[in-house]
C-alpha cells in the first residue's frame, strides 16, 4: 500500500499516519520531518532547508522530489508506506506517479484554517518553523499550490476526503473506510 496523507498543517496527518502505520504495519514518513532533520546538518543544503522552512516557504520541487524519492528507495519502504507532506505541487505529483505506477491512494484530511491554527496554538513545540507567520504562510501556500494537487488526484479518482474536525478515532475510521472503498474498485 502506498498511502498519501494531505492536509494543512494541524490537520492531524502525523497522528493518523502513526495510527495507520500500526494498523497496516508499514512505515510512516513525513517529508517535513526529513527536511527538519536535514536542516540541522551543517551543510549548504542543511542551511538552505533551515532558512526556507523557517520562512514558511516550500522547498523547490527539484530538491523535494530528489530527497523524498531517495528516501523511498530505502528497503524499509519496499512493502509500502504512508507519506505525509508530499506531493505538494503538481510537478511533484507527476514525478511521484511515475514512482508509484499510479497505485497511490491519497486521503485529504480536511480541516478549516481556523481549526488548524487553534490546534497548532494549543500544542507545545520547540520547532523554529512553527512561528505564527511561518504557519500562516504554509496555510496560504497549501491553498495556493496543494489545492491543484488535489484537483490532479481527483481527476485520476485517487482522492478521498475525510472530515478532519471529528475525533481522532472517527477520522481514523473514515480513512479506513475510504481505503477499503478505493481498494475494492481496483
Amino acid at each position: 500500500m502506498q498511502l498519501v496523507l494531505v492536509g494543512i498543517q494541524g490537520a492531524g496527518k502525523s497522528t493518523q499516519g502513526n495510527l495507520l502505520s500500526k494498523k497496516f504495519n508499514i512505515p510512516y514518513l513525513s517529508s517535513g520531518h526529513v527536511f527538519r532533520e536535514m536542516a540541522k546538518e551543517k551543510t549548504p543544503l542543511g542551511r538552505f532547508l533551515k532558512e526556507t522552512l523557517n520562512a514558511g516557504y516550500l522547498i523547490p520541487d527539484d530538491k523535494t522530489v530528489d530527497i523524498v524519492m531517495e528516501y523511498l528507495q530505502k528497503p524499509e519502504y519496499e512493502a509500502g508506506f504512508i507519506l505525509d507532506g508530499f506531493p505538494r505541487t503538481v510537478p511533484q505529483a507527476e514525478a511521484f506517479q511515475k514512482f508509484t505506477n499510479g497505485k497511490e491512494i491519497t486521503i485529504l484530511i480536511d480541516v478549516s484554517d481556523k481549526e488548524a491554527l487553534w490546534r497548532i496554538s494549543g500544542r507545545v513545540s520547540d520547532r523554529e518553523d512553527e512561528t505564527l507567520q511561518a504557519i500562516r504562510k504554509r496555510i496560504d501556500l497549501f491553498h495556493e499550490k496543494t489545492s491543484k494537487v488535489l484537483d490532479y488526484y481527483a481527476e485520476r479518482k485517487h482522492l478521498a476526503v475525510v472530515d478532519g474536525e471529528k475525533s481522532v478515532e472517527e477520522v481514523f475510521e473514515q480513512i479506513i473506510e475510504k481505503i477499503d472503498e478505493i481498494e475494492a474498485k481496483n
